[in-house]
């Protein structure tokens, strides 16, 4: 049995006390805490047990599981498989020995079972609620995917990035399986920044660029006041408290602001691209601890593309992509 759980079942009078197993929304003892429970000898359990199998008033597939258990014998521990019975056969035993105590334990496991499926009904609605939140937020990514391979034709370096983020992207989605479940968030992030991104700096890097990659005049020429915007943004403060706390929330949303504004006149996605790895470099958060980079160039590209294309309501959904594709899990 996975995953089962205890609980104590103690007696009115106080003479008894068994450890009762929880599983499969039902509870499961063994010979031994039968005869202890109707206070019967073993002999009696057994025959009982095989009459009720016998008469095929119950099936024994479907109310008998063998559980391993360590034994302790002098020096030696022993493995065994021991039979355990569930609630059925529980009762069925009762009333054939007539005991008062197997009503009481009826009661009582009537009383434990309800609340151990009323709060497996909570813990099963909450996962279920967070795994649509999930499937919806990989919904709305794949969708911004088609708008991209409408947007442009791709090169087969675009289309490999594109493929490569939803690989890394999909390791968000092992909630599936999981009680404990892993929603698209924003989690496994670096500390606080130890450097901070100024507008002139920006500035003095985007005609580094300029200069070395020989880009057209209009290349990194502003047309508005935008782009001091998308820097002040990143720090932006609220109660006392960064509204982008991590260095990977900042570098996610200086991405998109940049690629969204189209503060200059030529460029807009390449500068957007190359200050989001410059300041993940200026951090120490651009490579892992092999020296290989968390989010390859055409990933970049693609994620680019794809933010270029998204709409201003997706925004929350494509940063979330953005932080788990660079974050400590890459």
């Amino acid at each position: 049995m996975k995953n089962s759980k205890i609980e104590i079942f103690s007696s009115v009078d106080g003479l008894t006390e068994i450890q009762v197993k929880l599983e499969d929304e039902t509870v499961w003892l063994n010979q031994y805490q039968l005869e202890e429970l109707f206070d019967t000898n073993r002999s009696s359990i057994t025959k009982h047990i095989s009459n009720i199998y016998r008469s095929d008033e119950l099936e024994k597939e479907s109310t008998c599981a063998k559980i391993a258990q360590v034994q302790q014998e002098g020096s030696r521990e022993i493995h065994r498989k021991v039979n355990y019975y569930n609630l059925d056969v529980i009762i069925a035993v009762g009333y054939r020995v007539n005991s008062k105590r197997g009503t009481e334990f009826r009661k009582w496991a009537n009383r434990i079972l309800k609340e151990y499926l009323i709060q497996g009904y909570a813990i099963d609605k909450k996962r279920l609620s967070l795994q649509n939140k999930e499937l919806s937020q990989l919904k709305e990514a794949v969708k911004i995917l088609g708008n991209v391979l409408e947007y442009k034709n791709l090169t087969g370096d675009e289309s490999t990035g594109l493929l490569k983020i939803i690989s890394d992207y999909a390791y968000a989605l092992d909630i599936l399986d999981q009680y404990d479940y892993q929603k698209l968030e924003i989690q496994d992030t670096s500390e606080k920044e130890t450097y901070q991104l100024t507008y002139d700096e920006a500035i003095s890097q985007i005609l580094m660029a300029k200069k070395t990659h020989g880009n057209s005049d209009l290349f990194g020429h502003e047309k508005d006041q935008s782009f001091q915007s998308s820097i002040a943004t990143i720090y932006q403060t609220f109660g006392g408290k960064e509204l982008y706390p991590s260095i990977e929330e900042k570098a996610a949303n200086l991405l998109y602001f940049i690629t969204k504004n189209h503060s200059f006149s030529d460029g807009n996605k390449r500068i957007a691209a190359f200050l989001f790895l410059y300041f993940l470099e200026r951090n120490g958060a651009l490579r892992d601890e092999d020296g290989r980079k968390r989010i390859p160039d055409n990933a970049l590209v693609a994620i680019t593309l794809m933010i270029a294309v998204s709409k201003p309501e997706e925004k929350e959904t494509m940063t979330k992509v953005v932080v788990n594709l660079i974050n400590k899990r890459n």
